[in-house]
């Protein structure tokens, strides 16, 4: 027998105070609600919003599981308010067959916190040389839709191109890392500029990250297909995408919570963990990248939630690995530097982080209005509490959280994926 709950007195998008009654999964009623027998949420002071979806997740199983596995990661997920989180495919081995697909989709539902869905490979081992299993990947269990190179460029325009053409004939998409490699090596660390060379650390220019854009989105003019932008960085790719956009070109693109709030500064203290690829920018471009999220140049808030084992982190500079934590201060983040100063609404963050990713990945069970007769996907948020994060405290295995010992505001109370809670009372269900 499922248990039913009333979420008594939740701002529902911030428009207003209302009660939902959830059962079997499902929402049954919104209003002014009595229910006997129904396990009572108290929501008041909380806005609840659709369960969040994130674009761009690393969960290292299979492979590096000492870094994160499916079930830390969907723990971090619930933690943060997330339903639904699409797995990269940089995993060892990498998930470039329907094999592997199912696999880490199989873990997620093993686990039940949230739905793991994978995103395949856009090339074998990702190389950037020969396709992946892309129609096999898609017509698999998994039913991949997303595919993806990420930590690598789809820097070949012509593997690029019959990547697009495959995937529209399945209504799929491909989530491009934008680095051309010969303006930015795999060495490159630190925005390109006058920090770069004081600093002494190899630079990584804006325009290695704009360029493929350009290229990118001329492609999917040419073939009809779609193409999505992984974390967006530089004022350069917003003015690209603005413009594709005005020209009705396919284009979705994201922006990461660190690349709204921690700017090339954070890199003078040489801490590694502010290491992250595309690296922070100045201010300037976080200044743009949050107007382009506000006016809807940008699409999504993705958390590209990179989490590393110690020694791997724990060197200098310019050795550590790329990337930082993110699930669960995403929402934290973007209450802060977009809801609170006013250029976002709470319906307008129901749509960059769930409403718009669940309809890019196609994850049609997710994103959809807190109604009578919708799945109980929701989360519920403090939005006036404010929040030291201890990165100690992290549901990730690993530490790499660049939040550590920052105030934020709001915190994440409740998550509900098909109307069992995941997370309650900030406790995550064992």
């Amino acid at each position: 027998m499922s248990e039913s709950y009333l979420i008594k007195g939740a701002d529902l998008l911030g428009a207003g105070r209302q009660d939902v009654l959830v059962d079997d999964g499902v929402i049954t009623e919104v209003g002014r609600v009595t229910a006997k027998g129904a396990t009572v949420i108290d929501a008041d002071g909380l806005v609840a919003l659709p369960g969040l979806v994130d674009l761009h997740t690393h969960l290292r199983e299979p492979g590096r599981e000492d870094a994160e596995t499916v079930a830390t990661g969907s723990a971090a997920a619930a933690a943060g308010g997330y339903t639904a989180i699409l797995a990269m495919a940089n995993t060892s081995p990498v998930t470039d067959t329907a094999e592997a697909a199912e696999r880490v989709f199989d873990l997620g539902r093993a686990r039940g916190l949230v739905d793991v869905q994978p995103i395949g490979a856009v090339s074998k081992g990702l190389a950037g040389e020969e396709l992946a299993e892309l129609g096999l990947m898609a017509r698999s269990r998994a039913a991949v839709r997303v595919f993806s190179d990420d930590g690598h460029c789809v820097h070949d325009a012509r593997l690029m191109r019959r990547a697009l053409e495959y995937v529209k004939a399945f209504g799929g998409v491909v989530s491009q890392h934008a680095q051309e490699p010969r303006l930015a090596d795999k060495s490159a660390c630190c925005h390109e500029g006058e920090l770069s060379g004081r600093l002494g650390l190899p630079g990584w220019p804006g325009v290695a990250e704009e360029v493929i854009v350009a290229r990118d989105v001329m492609l999917a003019r040419h073939t009809g297909s779609r193409v999505h932008v992984a974390h967006v960085s530089t004022a350069g790719s917003v003015e690209v995408i603005r413009w594709a956009k005005s020209q009705g070109i396919a284009v979705t693109a994201e922006v990461t919570p660190h690349h709204l709030m921690l700017d090339t500064t954070k890199l003078t203290s040489y801490d590694p963990t502010y290491k992250v690829n595309p690296p922070l920018r100045p201010a300037e471009d976080i200044a743009e990248l949050r107007k382009a999220l506000a006016d809807g140049t940008i699409d999504a808030v993705a958390t590209d939630h990179a989490p590393h084992a110690r020694h791997d982190k724990e060197h200098a500079f310019a050795e550590a690995a790329f990337g930082m934590l993110g699930l669960e201060q995403a929402l934290q983040v973007v209450n802060t530097v977009m809801v609170q100063p006013g250029l976002l609404t709470w319906a307008q963050v129901a749509e960059v982080m769930s409403v718009t990713p669940a309809r890019i990945a196609g994850l049609t069970g997710h994103g959809r209005p807190l109604e009578a007769g919708e799945p109980a996907n929701l989360t519920l948020i403090d939005p006036a509490a404010t929040v030291t994060v201890d990165g100690a405290a992290s549901h990730s295995l690993s530490r790499n959280n660049p939040w550590h010992d920052m105030t934020l505001t709001g915190a994440v109370q409740t998550t509900l994926l098909r109307g069992r809670p995941t997370l309650l009372d900030q406790e995550v269900s064992q």
